[in-house]
């Protein structure tokens, strides 16, 4: 495991089976959390945090799986419900550097790799070390990158003054208020003005500028600044580009508060909240409701 990097999900064979080491009977939620505790405490928080796509906790999610692999090549028993225990040849290998190999050469593990269609994937090693979970969200997170980069073409192309609305339907999809597309001559820069609250009192002016290569400069944020009318002093300046070093220095240092939007943070934004793309299949992942047998 990489220093400040989560483990794999193999690699928390050994913390798992050390854990469980004594014998004692423990509570899968509470092996978890001893797991983490002892062995993962010391990572960054940002990094302990991850969420996998579904929004579980990423060190959670990996020991679970590296449980249930466990159980398959024999090292653990569930016995009883929720519960997991230590067997006699997983207490044999708590003091060996368990490898993933090893757990899927078991005879009663080959259940995982018996469909033929599986056999030439399993034999990468990238895919090897994953999870099932780190794999569905690997896929989801090349899908989603692939998506944003044709967003972010088709608005380098789309009419400049559609464009503008685009930003305008935005950020009112983000919660602010109602929008005003300035007229298309002598705004003086403004592209539209939103109500940060429902009675207008509040407005926000925007500025959208649709580049294919050219960055944002100094310049173009002075412009903006100046166009600002006295009843507000803040500015939304998105760009499908880049802005330069001067940009960011002249919209930090100024008086009034100036957010920029890159292409790269706008398409992030429209991807959240479903602007200019649609949901195109959903996938049900499902888990074993252990609530449903509490009676039994």
């Amino acid at each position: 495991m990489k220093e400040n990097e989560l483990p794999k999900f193999h690699e928390t064979f050994n913390p798992i089976l050390e854990i469980l080491s004594t014998g004692e009977i423990i509570h899968h939620r509470e092996l978890l959390k001893m797991v983490v505790d002892k062995y993962y405490s010391g990572l960054p928080k940002e990094v302990l945090d991850q969420k996998t796509k579904s929004g579980e906790t990423l060190i959670l999610n990996r020991i679970a799986w590296g449980k249930s692999y466990l159980k398959k090549g024999g090292y653990i028993v569930y016995p009883k419900r929720g519960m997991v225990q230590i067997t006699e040849k997983g207490k044999k290998a708590v003091d060996e550097k368990l490898q993933l190999k090893e757990v899927e050469g078991e005879t009663n593990f080959l259940e995982f790799y018996t469909e033929e269609k599986t056999k030439g994937i399993s034999n990468n090693p990238e895919i090897k070390n994953s999870s099932p979970q780190d794999l569905i969200d690997a896929g989801f997170s090349e899908i989603e990158a692939q998506v944003k980069n044709e967003l972010l073409e088709k608005l380098k192309t789309i009419d400049p003054y559609y464009f503008e609305k685009v930003i305008l339907i935005l950020l009112k999809k983000m919660g602010y208020g109602d929008f005003i597309e300035t007229s298309k001559s002598g705004d003086a820069g403004i592209d539209g003005i939103i109500n940060e609250d429902k009675l207008g009192l509040d407005k926000i002016y925007i500025q959208a500028k649709r580049y294919d290569e050219s960055k944002v400069r100094e310049k173009d944020i002075r412009n903006f600044i100046g166009a600002m009318s006295g009843d507000t002093n803040k500015g939304v300046f998105v760009t499908t580009s880049e802005f330069d070093k001067g940009a960011y220095q002249k919209a930090h240092d100024a008086h009034h508060t100036i957010i920029l939007i890159d292409g790269i943070k706008l398409v992030d934004l429209m991807h959240q909240y479903n602007v200019g793309i649609q949901i195109k299949s959903t996938y049900e992942v499902k888990e074993l409701d252990e609530d449903f047998f509490e009676g039994e």
